[in-house]
């Protein structure tokens, strides 16, 4: 289990400790003095892959690219960003586009909290994805912030849910009780599992919004082949891993069930894989550069550095990324930004 209740108990009383972890994150994160309605932002918190390095936004100025080609360059090109934090990912992308491309861009970032006071005007700021979208839809670790509840099989060998101080509830619904069947089994007692129907419905509402293009999600997540025993529920302030109590002040993450999302035509790949096909690799460059061009030796041995971050399996090159088309031949987009052929679901 997660080990708190004590603390719970002595700092928010029976009624919070009573209540279930969907409840309680929803609250903790998105309530009026919530995590990231009220916070001052992820980045004073953890490290995320779009606030580690721009070589993210340039992956995805990459995959732009090819959408907007496989799109054949339409008068507008939807980009959301659903989860948008401050705006950061939009930035970038408005910033560093081709003006041939900027003046067709139409970026959205949607987001819970306040508009932030400093963003560019051309982009817009909504709590709620555009209802009809033509190009790209981003979810870069937002997925993993969407509420959910904990299961954990009970002496008698019932599923029932877990309240935030660890007791038990009742038996998991009908719904629940298909999704765990079907994703997540349990049957030992004291195993847990995170039950990712909410984040099923919620990316599906997302891809639901695509006409035309590509719905991109990016977060940490594990495959049924390798669900873990005990959870993976957790908590990050200051820029470190803390207990997972739902009192505003902190993250709460759990990873993603990444193959129950997977549609039809979905491709499933690893960061590491991910951003080389789209050009960051992380590689040093050649220590003969150091004497002939000094300033860009160390120019690309920074860029270097933050692109190993972002592909390093042992950390955010971890990362999954799933991609879905709608409507534009995938094998084609495959061919545009150079990224390998589908991994497995159960891999």
């Amino acid at each position: 289990m997660y080990r708190y209740q004590r603390v719970l108990l002595h700092t928010f009383g029976a009624t919070l400790a009573a209540v279930r972890w969907r409840v309680a994150m929803q609250e903790s994160l998105y309530g009026p003095t919530g995590f990231f309605t009220a916070g001052a932002g992820a980045g004073r918190h953890f490290r995320t892959s779009v606030l580690a390095s721009p070589g993210l936004a340039g992956a995805v100025r990459t995959l732009v690219s090819a959408v907007d080609e496989a799109l054949d360059h339409p008068a507008t090109l939807d980009v959301v960003d659903v989860g948008a934090g401050r705006g950061e990912l939009l930035r970038s992308l408005l910033a560093a586009a081709p003006s041939s491309l900027r003046t067709r861009l139409r970026p959205v970032g949607v987001e819970l909290a306040p508009r932030p006071a400093d963003l560019p005007s051309a982009i817009r700021w909504q709590r709620d994805p555009p209802r009809s979208v033509t190009g790209l839809v981003i979810a870069t670790e937002w997925l993993d912030n969407v509420p959910l509840d904990v299961a954990a099989v009970d002496d008698a060998g019932v599923v029932r849910y877990v309240r935030v101080d660890e007791s038990l509830d009742g038996s998991v619904s009908t719904e629940d009780s298909a999704w765990l069947r079907r994703w997540w089994p349990i049957s030992v007692p004291g195993a847990l599992a995170e039950i990712g129907l909410p984040r099923d419905v919620a990316w599906a509402g997302v891809v639901s919004t695509v006409e035309r293009g590509l719905a991109v999600c990016v977060d940490y997540g594990h495959l049924s082949a390798s669900r873990p025993l005990f959870g993976t529920l957790t908590g990050f302030r200051e820029g470190r891993q803390v207990p997972p109590v739902p009192d505003g002040s902190c993250d709460l993450t759990a990873h993603v069930a990444m193959d129950s999302l997977a549609g039809p035509a979905t491709m499933l790949l690893s960061q590491r894989d991910a951003l080389r096909a789209l050009g960051v690799s992380g590689t040093r460059p050649p220590l003969s550069l150091a004497s002939t061009d000094p300033t860009g030796y160390v120019r690309a041995l920074a860029a270097a550095s933050e692109a190993a971050e972002l592909t390093d399996p042992a950390g955010l090159g971890g990362h999954w990324w799933l991609l879905e088309p709608v409507g534009i031949d995938p094998q084609a987009l495959m061919r545009w930004t150079g990224m390998p052929a589908t991994r497995e679901m159960t891999s």
